[in-house]
């Protein structure tokens, strides 16, 4: 997969959304930066940080992805493959339900999750050197630029949805003292069942990851 990196854009999230609908662009592809002013964070946050973080988006079709994998599990499923790359690292991060990465209580980073025609965006931010207050920084150094080659490394093995899965229900009992907001409504995951596509059922009704 190819990676494309600049010194500046508005979001890369954005930047690969237009590319794919003006057919300027084809997957797979990676794009990465070294600051962007206008990121697309969870809920429809701005996510923005200094230059030292990391933040990049990546492109691909569902035939790049193992032949168990569903969409509804597919932000999950690119968390974890960071998470994975970053414990290899030696970092304590995990992930909080859906696609948010914790350093122990705080918040260091997300993913979001779009599909537009037949292509999946994937955009992960997560702050390395820098955090706004009451976020947290990742617990290793690393340059941003390794840190996607790493994770486009794990990408490209395909590890099936099954064995990542396997993993995620045990650390998603670290998600359990936490909230999450539906329609407005900020909820708790202890209520929830985490159900085997990586979707939760909570107040009768069944909730997935994709945003």
């Amino acid at each position: 997969m190819e990676i494309k990196w600049f010194k500046h854009l508005p979001s890369t999230h954005k930047y690969l959304i237009e590319s794919i609908k003006n057919q300027s662009i084809v997957a797979p592809l990676a794009v990465g930066v070294d600051f962007q002013s206008d990121g697309v964070g969870s809920r429809g946050n701005s996510w923005q940080g200094e230059e030292g973080n990391l933040y990049f988006s990546f492109c691909v079709k569902e035939e790049h992805l193992p032949k168990d994998l569903k969409l509804e599990s597919i932000s999950i499923y690119f968390s974890f493959l960071m998470k994975e790359v970053l414990a290899e690292l030696d970092s304590d991060i995990w992930i909080k339900w859906p696609n948010d990465f914790y350093i122990k209580n705080t918040k260091a980073g997300g993913v979001i999750t779009t599909k537009v025609k037949d292509t999946i965006i994937g955009s992960i931010g997560i702050n390395i050197l820098h955090a706004p207050a009451q976020f947290a920084t990742l617990d290793v150094q690393i340059v941003p630029k390794k840190l996607v080659e790493l994770f486009i490394k794990k990408l490209k093995e395909k590890i099936s949805w099954k064995n990542v899965f396997s993993k995620y229900k045990i650390e998603f009992q670290n998600s359990l003292g936490f909230t999450f907001h539906l329609e407005g409504k900020k909820l708790s995951l202890s209520d929830a069942k985490l159900l085997d596509d990586g979707s939760i059922e909570i107040e009768n009704k069944r909730v997935y990851s994709l945003r």
